[in-house]
């Protein structure tokens, strides 16, 4: 039996009527327009009222630990092009922003979530490009540092993803993950680079913060390449 067709209403009004702004728990700096009970998002998602809530209308933690680690250490992106894979709300894309990036490219495959990032871009007084695109079976984009926070949720979604993040590095693009440690997370293949207890709306914590690491590739550290570009010494 077919469901009924839901008409979908203007992604960017919705979001502005249903969605109230507020600072990110454990990221003071940042205000988002974010989901709560009465928010209605399937109607927005076209979708049943039983369905799950699409995911980039919360804070999840790695997202999260993202933000809190280049707010922390604006060194890690200032000067540099940055892009946000998997971007959401545009989380971690303003935060590179506000820590200095020269450029940000916020990608979804969601373009709700890019009006989202639109919106939250223009809250935080920051320029991000906004692009609905699903880019990980694609060469390489044009950047500098690439980043991605909570696309290990899925067992095939994480091989695809993680073979798009080798493609980068070898191309000589620095990559860091945030992760609260999910199951698909490859953490053979990387190297922690540091913790930061984070609120993680997305996982049902009520906004309790849960400890979340930043990521990099292990061969990135072996290689020599250093968290921010830098090169590593002796």
């Amino acid at each position: 039996m077919k469901r009924p067709v839901i008409s979908q209403p203007d992604p960017v009004a919705f979001i502005k009527a249903n969605l109230p702004i507020s600072a990110v728990p454990c990221i003071p700096e940042i205000r988002l327009h974010t989901a709560g009970p009465a928010s209605g998002l399937w109607r927005l998602a076209g979708r049943g009222e039983a369905d799950p809530a699409p995911y980039w209308a919360y804070p999840w933690a790695g997202g999260a630990v993202l933000a809190r680690h280049l707010l922390d250490q604006p060194e890690t992106v200032g000067g540099r092009r940055v892009l946000d894979l998997g971007a959401g709300s545009g989380l971690v894309a303003i935060a590179a922003a506000k820590a200095g990036a020269v450029a940000v490219t916020a990608v979804d495959i969601d373009a709700n979530a890019i009006a989202a990032t639109g919106l939250n871009a223009a809250i935080n007084d920051v320029n991000i490009v906004a692009v609905a695109a699903d880019i990980i079976d694609e060469p390489p984009p044009e950047t500098d540092l690439l980043v991605v926070g909570d696309l290990f949720y899925e067992p095939t979604l994480a091989l695809r993803v993680m073979a798009f993040l080798w493609r980068c590095q070898t191309s000589g693009i620095e990559v860091l993950i945030g992760d609260p440690e999910r199951p698909y997370l490859p953490q053979r293949e990387l190297s922690r680079i540091a913790t930061h207890a984070v609120a993680d709306f997305g996982a049902g914590t009520g906004g309790g913060a849960v400890p979340a690491g930043v990521f990099t590739l292990r061969h990135q550290l072996k290689a020599g390449i250093m968290p921010g570009g830098q090169a590593a010494t002796a």
